[in-house]
């Protein structure tokens, strides 16, 4: 039996080599994120040019749009590929794809987890139906991301008259995690984290892919320290761990037992805040009001986020049950750079297992970003402007939840809005157009959403759309708006238009 050691992240550093494909968990800011580990990483590539063209992988985006998380491997000649979900917290790393410097494929978080965990358990690849319709389809994209992005990494299939999608494997060399404790024999807890996300199905697909994983804690223990419940990582899996005693929960943020779900705290009941900008908190409250009590339901990145300061204004979060996808259920959700994690939780499971709960149907409700929608209703959040953001968990949730709300500003870039006298008036409209004849590239397919039954709504400041079998349905309108003159003028294409009332005032308070 092989023995765990204990390292400096430099020389963890030193045992990934060149052409390896390396699997890193984290999410956000700092999430989970082994960071001294990363750092080493990338000093030892300053300093000596290796490790170079590795494959990097991960589920979810990581970093602070700066230098750290996925920032540390955004240097041409260290990355060969990219296999990932989000991209949005590494602006280096998309400079690199749009330069075509590196291969870049993009895949749902939920879909590499799960392949991740397929791989793990020498299983032939993902089969699933998250991403049929989508621009991961292989009649479509199939996740390639730039021209220099030509491999096959998934393939349609028919299984009893029924279309689904193959992922297929790869071998995977090292795995970096995390956690809060390390025993003596290499045992990881992340029991002061705020999540758990992917760490134990990282390790898996290294570890029995005859690689190496590597662990960052905050604090090494002596043996039996540790609760059997509370490790998430076996020893046996683990081959160094990295002590690293300034670690914290997020970037510049220290461990919170509140977080973390060790500790409940007292919270105010309006310590979450409502949007500042005015259509954000038009959109969250028009949302909001089709939030469903005793439902289950969900929230994205972004504008969705700005509906947990309605939830905390109203004060109705007790006869919800929210979810996000990276393992939280219920509790004072964070939003922006936070996103992810949740004050006072009631529920932590590691995100795998909440992708699994979404991609079965387990959601009724959910309220995602919008970046583009079309004639069609397909909506984009992944490719906007020439640069790949990437989906994160979009795809599964959208796909698979019975109803789907979608919420966005009508426009985009520079636009202004006021509400005086009870109407809504355009001061300055944005110079992006929103509602296009043809998205960029479908990340939600309204086609598959007819097909299935799903209801979907599109919420803005100044309109509500409803998907129909034509396309899009205009329903509702902001008072003080016209639609001849404040939304027609503003879209690509002109809406199924019955009739529509009018938004409620109280949005608009």
């Amino acid at each position: 039996m092989k023995r765990t050691k204990f390292l400096s992240a430099e020389d963890a550093a030193l045992l990934i080599r060149s052409g390896d494909t390396v699997a890193v968990s984290g999410n956000g800011a700092g999430m989970t994120s082994a960071e001294a580990i990363l750092a080493a990483i990338e000093a030892r590539f300053l300093q000596t040019g290796e490790p170079r063209d590795l494959t990097l992988v991960h589920s979810l985006g990581l970093g602070d749009r700066d230098r750290q998380g996925t920032n540390r491997f955004a240097h041409e000649g260290m990355l060969r590929k990219i296999i990932a979900s989000h991209f949005t917290w590494s602006a280096r790393m998309q400079q690199l794809i749009r330069d075509e410097k590196i291969e870049a494929y993009c895949f749902p978080a939920g879909v590499v987890q799960q392949l991740l965990r397929e791989i793990g358990a020498g299983r032939p690849g993902l089969i699933t139906h998250s991403g049929l319709g989508t621009f991961v389809d292989p009649r479509q994209d199939a996740g390639r991301c730039n021209q220099r992005s030509t491999e096959t990494l998934v393939e349609l299939l028919y299984l009893d008259g029924r279309e689904l999608l193959r992922y297929k494997p790869f071998k995977v060399d090292v795995a970096i995690i995390r956690g809060t404790y390390a025993d003596a024999r290499g045992n990881i807890s992340p029991e002061e984290e705020a999540m758990d996300l992917d760490i134990h199905t990282m390790a898996l697909a290294a570890h029995n892919s005859g690689g190496i994983v590597l662990a960052q804690v905050r604090q090494v223990l002596e043996p039996g320290a540790l609760k059997a419940r509370s490790i998430r990582v076996p020893g046996i899996m683990v081959d160094a761990v990295v002590e690293d005693g300034r670690q914290e929960l997020f970037y510049g943020v220290p461990y919170d037992p509140a977080i973390s779900g060790s500790r409940r705290a007292h919270l105010d009941r309006l310590s979450t805040e409502l949007p500042k900008k005015l259509e954000r908190r038009i959109i969250a409250r028009r949302a909001a009001m089709e939030l469903t009590r005793n439902a289950s339901l969900n929230f994205g990145f972004g504008i969705p986020g700005g509906i947990f300061g309605v939830i905390a204004e109203q004060d109705i979060a007790e006869d919800l049950w929210m979810s996000v996808e990276q393992g939280a259920h219920n509790g004072r959700m964070l939003d922006d750079h936070l996103f992810g994690a949740a004050r006072n939780p009631e529920v932590i499971v590691p995100s795998i297992e909440q992708f699994d709960y979404y991609s079965g149907g387990g959601i009724d409700q959910t309220f995602l970003g919008m970046g583009q929608a079309d004639a069609q209703g397909n909506v984009n959040v992944s490719h906007l402007a020439g640069n790949l953001v990437g989906p994160g968990g979009f795809i599964e949730i959208a796909q698979n939840a019975k109803k789907v709300v979608f919420c966005g500003t009508f426009d985009a870039q520079g636009n202004e809005v006021t509400f005086e006298d009870g109407r809504l008036r355009i001061i300055k409209p944005g110079k992006i157009q929103k509602f296009v004849r043809a998205v960029e590239r479908i990340t939600f397919s309204a086609d598959y959403a007819r097909k299935h039954g799903q209801e979907v709504l599109y919420v803005t400041e100044r309109c509500v759309f409803r998907l129909v079998p034509e396309g899009l349905q205009l329903i509702e309108i902001a008072p003080g708006i016209e639609v001849e003159r404040d939304i027609l003028p503003f879209m690509a294409f002109r809406p199924t238009i019955h009739d529509p009332k009018r938004m409620d005032i109280s949005v608009f308070a």
